[in-house]
């Protein structure tokens, strides 16, 4: 490999895609590089050459640079307001539609996302034609998902009857039974390469697109339009806003929702 120079950030990208196959240049690059100086320094790697080599020949701490990457930080029931709307709203008027509905949820960190629709799923007798799919880059993230083992406080907004209904403690960690764990399909999936799951009735992307470059974002929006069937809903986070919504084949349905149209 050709010795990328300090501090040479388009160097290091495009090294970076060839061994990763993640494209940096799609994120907002001052928080990349402050995230990746960051992981430098606590690893004790003095410059990109030096970080790409251990990237390469180190395969744990290849894996720990991706979660790294990767803003993980999500809890059952995020802004429960949203959820509730989503619950007594949204999901009504797409079982007009279709009875049986088919949701991804897209970048679903350590799956308290997935969980979490999965809960309301079952609390309310909708019905699913197949397992929601939950998707994220991260493959640590992902196992993690996989077992459904969660501290109390990531539990906040779980009422104390859904907490004992769907969850086994075990020396203060929280187990998802197997009831709700057999709703949820997860798969490693890349927004930025990978094909689309179509059809969808409703999807879910919160607090991820705010990482992307805004040509990225639109991007994403668009190819989001394209995956849902029409009527179907997209599901956004609470610091996020689709400005040119039309262009892209949304309209508002009501804050923090938008429409296929």
């Amino acid at each position: 490999m050709k010795r990328v120079r300090d501090g040479d950030w388009e160097g290091f990208v495009s090294h970076f895609e060839a061994i990763g196959k993640i494209n940096l240049k799609a994120y907002k690059r001052p928080q990349m590089e402050r995230r990746i100086n960051s992981f430098m320094r606590i690893n004790g790697l003095a410059d990109y050459s030096n970080l790409l080599g251990r990237l390469q020949s180190d395969k744990e701490l290849f894996n720990k640079f991706l979660e790294h990457l990767t803003i993980n930080v999500s809890e059952f029931f995020r802004n429960p307001s949203h959820w509730r709307v989503m619950e007594n709203t949204v999901i009504p008027m797409l079982i007009k539609q279709r009875t049986q509905l088919r949701i991804w949820s897209a970048g679903c960190s350590t799956g308290e996302e997935p969980y979490s629709l999965a809960i309301m799923v079952k609390e309310n007798n909708f019905e699913l034609c197949e397992p929601i799919l939950a998707t994220d880059l991260d493959t640590e993230s992902l196992n993690r998902a996989a077992e459904g083992v969660y501290q109390k406080r990531v539990l906040r907004s779980v009422p104390e009857q859904v907490l004992k209904r769907y969850f086994e403690e075990d020396r203060g960690l929280y187990k998802v039974r197997p009831e709700i764990k057999k709703l949820v399909r997860f798969k490693q999936h890349d927004l930025l390469r990978d094909p689309f799951p179509r059809d969808n009735d409703l999807i879910l992307c919160r607090n991820v697109v705010i990482y992307f470059t805004e040509e990225t974002k639109q991007q994403l929006y668009g190819r989001f339009a394209q995956a849902l069937r029409a009527g179907g809903i997209l599901f956004i986070g609470g610091t996020e806003q689709i400005f040119n919504g039309r262009q892209l084949g949304f309209e508002s349905y009501t804050t923090f929702f938008y429409q296929k149209c």
